[in-house]
């Protein structure tokens, strides 16, 4: 786990000044809006129907790989994009990328690495770092940390962590790291899976997913 109250001004730590870099944060922008048509579409969406199943899994692979490859270059001379060199969606844009390279997780891995350190200096997002460690775990044989990892059951709709370490002091860890508790997250990621397949469910006679019951307020978005 990463700590994130750690304050790099407690620190006296003189880094040299990070200038904006408007045309890669242009450059991730355009990565990701194919990179997300790719990850949110099962079947061929209409601007690709022509394209089988096969060939529209082949393609989104494609997808994947070649910006693994871009995004590998980036790391390699800038280290993690952090909020001073391309904005916070900027940041968020080069994570989702890598979120999505679970054919490399050796790649990942480095990423996250080299992530930690913008999150100690508050130059990227905790929660998202958190996202990616539960990503690598798992893709890496280990138990997810944070459980932000997910299947469902489709019987109920009802989404659940992947497995998971320690469940027991989950959120605590969660909300160290600014995520709200375990299973607000679930709920939300219940709904959006229900409406995604709504069509699905209502065909099994399934009106709306299963959700868990909350008992703890959320966290909040500091740290």
């Amino acid at each position: 786990m990463v700590g994130c109250k750690e304050r790099v001004s407690d620190k006296k730590v003189h880094e040299k000044k990070v200038e904006f870099n408007q045309e890669l944060a242009q450059e991730l922008q355009e990565m990701v809006q194919i990179d997300q048509l790719a990850a949110s579409n099962a079947f061929p969406p209409e601007k690709y129907s022509h394209l089988s199943q096969e060939e529209w899994e082949s393609f989104k692979d494609s997808i994947f790989r070649n910006h693994q490859k871009r995004a590998e270059k980036i790391l390699d001379k800038y280290g993690f994009v952090g909020y001073d060199l391309a904005g916070k969606e900027g940041s968020r844009n080069f994570w989702l990328i890598v979120q999505h390279s679970d054919h490399n997780p050796a790649f990942q891995n480095e990423v996250l690495e080299k992530m930690e350190i913008e999150v100690k200096k508050e130059n990227a997002d905790s929660r998202s770092f958190g996202l990616l460690l539960d990503r690598v775990k798992l893709n890496t044989g280990e138990k997810q940390i944070y459980g932000t990892q997910v299947a469902y059951d489709t019987e109920t709709g009802k989404a659940y962590p992947r497995t998971l370490a320690d469940s027991a002091h989950v959120n605590q860890r969660r909300k160290f790291i600014g995520l709200e508790p375990l299973e607000i997250y679930l709920n939300r990621m219940s709904e959006m899976h229900f409406e995604m397949n709504k069509k699905v469910y209502l065909k099994k006679g399934i009106r709306g997913p299963k959700l868990y019951k909350v008992s703890e307020v959320p966290a909040g978005n500091s740290i």
